[in-house]
């Protein structure tokens, strides 16, 4: 019986991780519902053990329902019937097997019929997922959405909604319009206030829509008459039961061809105000779209995950000229690297997703008390921290996955190409990685924030850079130590020139020259406590030095004059 959990000890590993019994402690409020819910948690350890249990469900449902359905539900596809979209069979059968499992809603509190899970376990739970069917990881991972209900909807909306997650309910988020994709201040969608019925009703049209015509939709709309910008745009939440909007198609798309893709057509659509008027972009979406772009990562590691082994598992088979092909250091290299990446990614996925589980509890606990100067403080670090991290993970994430797939597909040959392979399926799940909830181009945007305000190279220098590590792993930090001496001197150079266009330029380059020393430190951190991690970080530091002095060499050697060359003038 295959178990995508138990066979991956690096997952375990990063359960694990020492920073775990703050984010426990927080999460359950020092254990508080022990009394009053049979299945709170009683401490530390029965939280880690619930955890560790639950995951090998998950691993179980993976492993022997998920993932062999998974070249099924992509031949088959979802189907537009009667104004309904009807998943492939395989589809519905995952998600009533993780429904059963009451795996639907896992970071909701009890109350709500949730686990009460932090991130963390629900990110490993998303990256297993995600490497049994990256499809199918979209109509699970799209429980984000009851997140969002929990931290800004009101008690009404939250009793209404939230404990039907538990119960299978599915969701997504009505965020894209034909005129309105990566710039979402450009949504036109409209949301007026019938007094007469005491509704909201929606009018308008949403294209791109993951998992359309769910149960449960946000739905950011424009509900202030006159305005342009992200101002004047609300979020609201639609329910299906009202059979108010009409399921226009559902994509034909290269990938993920599981999870469905529509364009939705809402005509007075009645909806309910999730917080307040005007903070729909600029508060709840961002917030939403953080923790997507974290589903996001996770499911580009997941999908790292599955190419890697599947690469593997053909080289060990495949003989030419007489022996296995992974005998062979032009195909051994390759799938050396594939698993140092996936291995220096995932402790950037882990270490991200515990600074969101830090904040976020400290911003819940806030609701309910005042926190003192050391929690605030917490709280502010955590925050920044997360806010710089989470673009760059899901860049580097979403990069190395297509990366990863490329390699695992080049390891196959022309068998590869064939759809005879689960590799060709990979192949084009991963593309999309780097385009949905966020192209890389966007992401370098957000980044080069933790770049130029210094969060970045502030967190190497006072916290990486300051740990001691055993005579065996210490020869590889002076590397590091030079990178960050290199990157210092290369973000100086451009920020210097107070030129925007010009950062703008360098900028993706040095947001991953900031993320080979981030990665190299974690590895080097990792390797602390599971000596594994000590040729991984080996081959990863030596890999991202020859990365970042060619990236500094470019910077160092471009004359700002021949930024011109490179610029296209159109006629209009």
């Amino acid at each position: 019986m295959a178990n995508f959990y138990s066979d991956n000890k690096d997952l375990k590993f990063h359960l694990d991780h020492p920073l775990m019994k703050k984010i426990v402690q927080l999460k359950e409020r020092d254990f508080a519902e022990n009394d009053s819910c049979d299945y709170a948690f009683l401490d530390f350890e029965d939280a880690m053990d619930s955890y560790d249990k639950v995951l090998e469900i998950v691993g179980d449902i993976c492993g022997n329902i998920i993932a062999p359905n998974a070249e099924s539900v992509d031949n088959e596809g979802p189907s537009l019937v009667d104004n309904e979209v009807k998943y492939a069979r395989g589809t519905k059968e995952n998600h009533e097997a993780l429904t059963r499992a009451g795996l639907i809603g896992m970071s909701l509190p009890r109350k709500y019929g949730g686990l009460n899970f932090p991130m963390v376990p629900y990110v490993i739970a998303a990256e297993i997922v995600s490497r049994a069917d990256a499809g199918f990881a979209n109509i699970w991972g799209l429980q984000d959405c009851a997140e969002t209900l929990y931290e800004f909807g009101s008690e009404e909306i939250k009793n209404e909604f939230l404990p039907r997650f538990n119960k299978g309910a599915t969701a997504a988020m009505d965020l894209t319009e034909p005129d309105a994709g990566s710039d979402l201040q450009a949504v036109q969608l409209k949301a007026t206030y019938d007094e007469k019925k005491d509704t909201w009703l929606l009018n308008g049209v949403k294209r791109f829509i993951t998992n359309g015509d769910a149960d449960i939709s946000l739905v950011l709309a424009r509900s202030e008459e006159g305005t342009m910008d992200g101002r004047g745009l609300s979020l609201f939440v639609y329910d299906r039961k009202d059979k108010a909007l009409t399921v226009r198609r559902i994509e034909n798309k290269l990938g993920i061809k599981g999870s469905p893709t529509c364009e939705l057509v809402f005509k007075n659509a009645p909806a309910k105000l999730v917080g307040n008027r005007k903070f729909g972009l600029i508060k709840y979406v961002m917030a939403l779209m953080n923790s997507a772009r974290l589903g996001v990562a996770a499911q580009s590691v997941g999908i790292s995950e599955a190419a890697y082994r599947e690469a593997l598992k053909y080289a060990e088979e495949r003989s030419q000229f007489g022996k296995p092909v992974i005998l062979f250091p032009a195909v051994y290299e390759l799938l050396r690297n594939m698993e140092v990446k996936i291995r220096a990614v995932r402790s950037l996925l882990y270490e991200t997703a515990r600074f969101v589980d830090i904040y976020k509890n400290f911003i819940s606990i806030s609701e309910e008390r005042k926190l003192d100067p050391e929690e605030r403080n917490d709280q502010k670090k955590y925050q920044r921290l997360s806010d710089v991290f989470n673009p760059l993970l899901k860049l580097i994430a979403s990069e190395y996955s297509n990366e990863i797939a490329y390699d695992a597909l080049q390891v196959h040959g022309g068998a590869g190409f064939m759809k005879d392979f689960p590799v060709e399926r990979i192949y084009r799940d991963a593309r999309i990685t780097s385009i949905y909830e966020g192209t890389s181009q966007l992401q370098v945007v957000a980044a080069i924030r933790g770049v130029t305000s210094g969060t970045y190279l502030g967190i190497i220098r006072d916290s990486y850079e300051k740990e001691t590590f055993r005579p065996d792993l210490e020869y590889l930090k002076p590397n590091l130590v030079k990178m960050t001496d290199e990157f210092e001197k290369c973000v100086k150079l451009v920020t210097e020139a107070e030129d925007s266009e010009y950062l703008d330029f360098h900028s993706r380059r040095l947001v991953e020259m900031a993320g080979n020393i981030i990665m190299g430190y974690l590895l080097l951190k990792d390797a602390k406590r599971d000596e594994s991690f000590l040729q991984t970080a080996a081959i990863f530091t030596g890999i991202a030095k020859s990365q970042n002095s060619e990236r500094a060499e470019y910077i160092v050697n471009f004359n700002k004059k021949d930024l011109g060359i490179y610029k296209y003038n159109f006629e209009i």
